[in-house]
């Protein structure tokens, strides 16, 4: 088993083994920050099924227009459904080693580390983008209620698939400030490497 322990420490602060395993975080990441990434597709994902509902005009799914609609609104629906859960997957390369270097079968940049930053600031973007567009619907709700059209169970539906989208801003932000502690505060905390 001598070829799973670490041999040298090269200057970008991460442990290789002999067997080529990739770089090794120099801090762990938390486990609530691992559960919180993990979570966000899933907080995320109630909302797409209702867009699919609307989509194969489930009754309750939307109002009776929406539902008698075309392929046009169809491929909107999709495409919204899988760029959502897309940008939501991508949380969790703030807790894998892939968001921490290009992983090593892109051609050209594999191997290479991923400057904090790169992942950082249109994380942080995104996480504000989220918590204002998320937050505006459901105020412009309780503001000016349901737009017309919209049956009582309609109302209800919508509500509780478009409910856990609240979270989505403040777990992609709280991930992406544990993913920012981590990777700066292991800069420059290198262990000696071995004889």
């Amino acid at each position: 088993m001598s070829n799973l322990r670490p041999e040298t420490l090269p200057a970008n602060g991460y442990l290789r083994t002999t067997r080529g395993a990739g770089p090794a975080p120099v801090s762990p990441v938390p486990r609530w920050a691992r559960i919180a990434a993990h979570a966000v597709p899933f907080v995320i994902l109630p909302s797409g099924l209702w867009r699919m509902g609307v989509m194969l005009a489930i009754p309750g799914f939307g109002t009776a227009e929406a539902r008698d609609h075309g392929v046009g609104l169809d491929l909107y629906l999709i495409l919204l459904f899988a760029v959502s859960e897309a940008l939501g997957l991508l949380t969790l390369g703030l807790v894998q080693s892939w968001g921490e270097s290009v992983p090593r079968w892109i051609p050209l940049l594999g191997g290479r580390r991923i400057p904090p930053l790169a992942a950082v600031v249109p994380a942080t973007l995104g996480a504000l983008a989220c918590t204002g567009v998320v937050y505006y619907f459901f105020l412009s709700i309780l503001f000016a209620g349901f737009p017309p059209g919209h049956t009582t169970a309609e109302e209800v539906i919508l509500t509780v698939c478009y409910l856990p989208l609240l979270a989505w801003g403040p777990l992609l932000g709280s991930v992406t400030y544990a993913y920012y502690r981590r990777r700066t505060s292991g800069q420059g905390q290198h262990a000696s490497p071995s004889p």
